[in-house]
Formats: structure tokens, sequence, C-alpha cells
């Protein structure tokens, strides 16, 4: 009988990987944080101002992920107009009530997070969601502590691809003498493996995220529970 609790690959192969990681980089929205509900209301009020058709909340769950100048673009077809108009809306609305509201920390990440930086390995978070929500997050959730950079976009959407997150991440965790020689990402969405693959870095799906199975397929692993990741990340 197999195993439920097994960790498996993206081709449902058991996992055999066995490793000390030097770093830990960890993305934000549907690895940490349940931040879907808040975002999929401000995308809703968003489009509703700027007089576009609002699709169902399962169709604005791919919005949640990619840099939101990507999603105004690729599923509203704004043009870069409509889209730097529609992030200002976006950015009043989260303003407004505070980028945690309608969130929730995943049950077990808490305490992964900090059974992690109890062990000493070094945390990062890299996210494409502005840096100057990112802070205030995970403020809000007490666990700004346990991480030794907290990097996300730019808010001028300069910096968004989430390969340009995680260089930025590794630029300061280099500057902090952190040793990035055996780092891994833990994701939720492709952008997540493709952004970490760009820098040589394996990634670590969590399944309880808003990817497909399909978004899975180049990751290292995935992962069903807080408890497989945890195997992963500490042995």
């Amino acid at each position: 009988m197999s195993n439920p609790d097994a960790v498996t690959t993206p081709d449902g192969a058991p996992s055999s990987i066995t490793r000390t990681w030097s770093c830990i980089l960890f993305d934000l929205d549907g690895t940490i944080t349940d931040s879907a509900p808040g975002i999929v209301h401000r995308l809703a009020l968003t489009l509703a101002e700027m007089g576009a058709p609002v699709p169902s909340n399962a169709d604005l769950l791919r919005w949640v992920g990619p840099p939101i100048l990507d999603s105004f673009r690729d599923f509203a077809g704004f043009t870069p107009q409509q889209s730097a108009r529609a992030l200002e809306i976006y950015r009043r609305l989260v303003a407004e009530v505070g980028p945690y509201n309608e969130s929730a920390v995943y049950p077990g990440m808490a305490g992964l997070i900090q059974r992690l930086h109890a062990r000493g390995i070094p945390l990062a978070v890299s996210s494409s969601k502005p840096e100057s929500q990112v802070v205030p997050i995970l403020e809000h959730f007490g666990l700004d502590s346990f991480f030794r950079v907290i990097c996300g976009a730019s808010d001028d959407e300069t910096r968004s691809a989430k390969a340009d997150v995680v260089d930025e991440a590794l630029r300061r965790l280099t500057a902090l003498d952190v040793d990035t020689s055996r780092i891994v990402l833990v994701g939720d969405r492709i952008h997540d493996v493709e952004g970490a693959a760009a820098h040589g870095i394996p990634a670590i799906i969590v399944e309880w995220g808003y990817g497909s199975p399909a978004e899975a397929a180049d990751a290292m692993a995935v992962v069903h529970s807080t408890d497989q990741l945890a195997s992963l990340l500490v042995g």
C-alpha cells in the first residue's frame, strides 16, 4: 500500500532527497500565507472600477502569484497605460485595509519557520508582491524576525519577475555573509520554479498553494503537508 504522507517528485515517484540546506528562500502568497481571498476581492473591485468584466473568483485565482502588472496584461488584456491605472486602483484598495486583510498563515507554517530558525538555518523571503507590502504582512503575523532577508518586488515594478526578486535576495544574503551554496526555494507556482532555476536553485512546490500540478513539472519535489516539507528542509 502506498504511503499517503510520502514526499514525491512531480511525476509521482517517491523522493529520496536528503540534504542539509545552507539557506532557504520562501515565497509568500500561497506558500506561507493564504492571501487569495483578499487579493481576489480587491482584484474584482479594481476591475469593476476600471469598467472591465469581472471574472469569477475561481478564474481570478489564476491572477494570484504572477506580478500583478503581468496579470492585468495577460488576463484582462489591458494596455500598459490601463495596467498602470489598474495598479494604482489596486494599491489604493490595499492601503485602505492593509495588505494582510483577509489573509491567514497556513496551518503549520509558523511553527516550521520557527523550527528552521531555531536550527540556525538562514531564511529569506522572495515574493513578487511589493516589498512595501511583504514586510508589514510578516510583521502583522509576527514572522518578520525569523528572516535574515525579506525581499519583494519594487514599488515601481521594475523588479517584479521572480528571477529578479531572487537575484536581489541573493545579493542581500551575500552581503550578510550568508552561505548560499546549498540553497533551495519553497513556492507554489511555476514562476517560483522558473525564477529559482534562473539561478540554478532547486524548488520545492507546496500543493496547498494556488498552482496546478502541471506547474510543478520541473520542481525538485512536491509536498502535500508542512510535515512533508519539514522532512525535506530539516531531515
